[in-house]
């Protein structure tokens, strides 16, 4: 009588770690060049909204392992829904829909978020980068928008492109789906700064740990004011902003703040 062997379990697709006051989630999908399947899209999502709730996490990190740091959306789990019988429109409608929520969970979630990236960013892998609020780049990075080359225009990952970058830049890798080297993404303000290879994500969790020292009630306020005013005529974003600093003034930490840098000492936050 032979003895079969159980099946090894598969391994998680997103990490979870706690590293101080900050969460860094690891896209563990390296054989499909950790690519946004339905699972991997809801998981973060999952993954994001337990970060909002949670107050000992006052920021994100955002990895990958192996060499690629996302290429984008699942091509084969969309391949095989063609065989539906409405030829997958549904299912594809589901998963853009879907990956557009998590991607604005990130935009809304009221603690920054920091992209490490030490492979190729492809489609919405670049969407994601772009998604977060600050970005750490690998030298041997890459950040790409292909979908042209394949006849499926990167029409969502345009949406955060062309919130971060000048428009004839995000035309340009939107039309050709050519590659961008990393020092090239710093230039057109896709990502902050670019860091020997393997010292990203050591970077990216340093940077989200200084933002982490900052009240989190101003950084709340302040990334939400960000992305507000940014849609915004002139006159309206000053007026819109001026109603947040002055409601920023009556918040005890911002009391504490100013009294703290007059008395020429280190402020005492309570998140308030």
């Amino acid at each position: 009588m032979s003895v079969q062997p159980f099946p090894s379990p598969e391994p998680p697709i997103l990490l979870r770690e706690i590293v101080g006051s900050v969460a860094v989630l690891t896209l563990n999908r390296p054989a499909a060049r950790n690519s946004l399947s339905g699972a991997m899209i809801g998981q973060l999502h999952a993954s994001i909204n337990a970060i909002a709730e949670d107050k000992r996490i006052r920021a994100a990190v955002i990895a990958a392992n192996g060499p690629a740091f996302c290429a984008g959306h699942d091509m084969k789990e969309l391949t095989a829904r063609r065989t539906d019988p409405d030829r997958g429109r549904a299912f594809f409608a589901e998963i853009m829909n879907a990956c557009s929520a998590m991607m604005q969970a990130i935009v809304h979630l009221p603690k920054p978020v920091v992209a490490s990236v030490q492979g190729i960013a492809t489609a919405a892998g670049c969407q994601l980068v772009a998604s977060c609020d600050l970005a750490i780049a690998s030298e041997d990075a890459k950040f790409a928008t292909p979908g042209v080359d394949i006849g499926l225009f990167c029409s969502t990952p345009m949406v955060a492109l062309s919130r971060n970058v000048p428009r004839k830049q995000a035309m340009e890798m939107l039309l050709t789906g050519e590659p961008v080297t990393a020092d090239r993404a710093r230039e057109i303000g896709l990502v902050n700064r670019v860091v020997p290879a393997g010292a990203e994500l050591g970077a990216a969790i340093e940077l989200a740990q200084q933002v982490a020292l900052k009240s989190a009630y101003t950084v709340k306020l302040g990334k939400e004011a960000f992305y507000r005013q940014a849609d915004m005529t002139l006159a309206d974003a000053y007026r819109y902003a001026a109603e947040v600093m002055t409601e920023n003034m009556m918040a005890r930490d911002a009391e504490e703040g100013i009294k703290a840098f007059i008395e020429k000492r280190e402020p005492t936050w309570r998140d308030e």
